[in-house]
């Protein structure tokens, strides 16, 4: 049996399980306008104050912004992963589906809750797939939903 079903025997168990919550993260006005410039997105509801309070009530993270946090947003989520053999590299294999379902003001605090929701062999690798739902503290509804595909690559 090869290293990746192997793993996957192991792994597959894991389907459904709800890995918690990550620490909480401020999204600040000087993250916000970082990430305009780099992105050079300099809509007036991310980088305006006066413009954005009427419709917002302050400016907004870039749904990307928000996306693209969920490196760190997950890395204080403990994963319960047991020793692999053969293992070669993790990546990030992408996402089936993205919402951007509520904005997140300049100054909000955010984090991230997962479950595993898919695990995949395939050939040499196994796709774990992490329903993550980006919270709003003090918000209900959150502020995005992603699954997001995680690969690990086994030798043969």
């Amino acid at each position: 049996m090869s290293n990746a079903a192997k793993a996957f025997e192991v792994m597959k168990a894991s389907e459904g399980k709800d890995e918690g919550h990550g620490e909480w993260f401020e999204i600040t006005q000087e993250q916000i306008d970082q990430f305009a410039d780099v992105t050079h997105d300099h809509q007036f509801i991310h980088v305006d104050p006066e413009r954005a309070t009427p419709l917002f009530g302050g400016t907004i993270a870039h749904g990307f912004l928000t996306l693209s946090m969920l490196v760190h947003l997950t890395d204080s989520i403990e994963q319960e992963l047991p020793p692999l053999e053969g293992v070669m590299m993790g990546i990030n294999y992408g996402f089936d589906k993205v919402r951007f379902l509520n904005p997140v003001n300049s100054g909000k605090r955010v984090r991230a809750h997962s479950v595993i929701s898919k695990v995949e062999l395939k050939g040499a690798a196994i796709n774990s797939t992490r329903t993550i739902n980006v919270e709003i503290e003090g918000v209900e509804k959150p502020a995005l939903m992603a699954e997001w595909i995680g690969r690990i690559v086994f030798d043969s």
